[in-house]
């Protein structure tokens, strides 16, 4: 299990997450997500970003079973602070981030590829943010940016998810192949970015965040603090625990 990091040719880093069976990420997972994205921006022959998984899907959110094997709230804040840094780390990252999504995309999955720049996703794959059957918040502020607002909301009220053929209709994801040719897809369409001159690339990233209309950022964390309230509450755990009692199956 493991986040690796690898360049792969013209200034392309590949960013792969690979945690069976389902990459639902535990804290430490979170956390090396944001480390090796941050550390590729700041590296100045990297020219753009491509975020992949190995496996089934490309997320299925945070590590539920890691949160109620620990005692007391130190996983519950140490994740939310990841997915925080991992987000945010995509978002701000000073090259663009290409987000390649196979298979499922759920939970704090919507919440890096809201956070990224471009998708490109495999013909099998859907997106949804779960988090109510959860007895938690996050992540609607990702999901806002990849559907309209009263989609958003049916979305998000029943915890159904969109396809990609979908999302591509609504023109957030920008490309679906079949699942054999989504690296070369992805690859391919870093290949353009990375053909163009860094420095301005690096610039339209900046002037892009700057433009837009929400600070992402304090959006995200604001939905974090429901999520506290639900866990102060008692109503997270009880959601929580009947997610492990019953083998914690992905949502669809």
């Amino acid at each position: 299990m493991a986040v690796s990091s690898t360049v792969r040719h013209k200034g392309v880093r590949v960013v792969t997450m690979d945690y069976p069976p389902v990459n639902a990420l535990p804290v430490a997972g979170w956390y090396a997500v944001a480390d090796a994205v941050r550390d590729a921006g700041n590296d100045g022959e990297t020219r753009v970003v491509v975020l992949r998984a190995e496996g089934r899907g490309f997320n299925a959110g945070v590590d539920i079973k890691e949160i109620q094997a620990t005692e007391g709230h130190s996983a519950l804040l140490e994740v939310n602070r990841a997915c925080y840094a991992a987000f945010k780390a995509i978002y701000e990252c000073a090259v663009p981030v290409i987000s390649a999504v196979n298979g499922f995309c759920l939970g704090g999955g919507v919440g890096l590829v809201g956070s990224s720049d471009v998708i490109v996703a495999s013909d099998d794959a859907y997106f949804g943010v779960p988090e109510v059957d959860r007895g938690a918040l996050g992540a609607a502020t990702h999901l806002g940016r990849l559907v309209p607002q009263h989609m958003l909301r049916a979305l998000y009220y029943t915890s159904t998810t969109v396809s990609a053929q979908r999302l591509h209709d609504l023109g957030t994801v920008h490309a679906v192949v079949p699942s054999a040719d989504l690296d070369d897809a992805a690859f391919a369409f870093a290949d353009q970015i990375a053909a163009k001159d860094t420095r301005v690339i690096r610039a339209a990233k900046e002037a892009l965040n700057g433009i837009d209309p929400i600070d992402i950022n304090l959006s995200y964390r604001f939905e974090q603090g429901f999520t506290y309230e639900l866990n102060l509450a008692g109503v997270a755990d009880e959601h929580r625990d009947a997610f492990v009692q019953h083998g914690g199956t992905l949502s669809t």
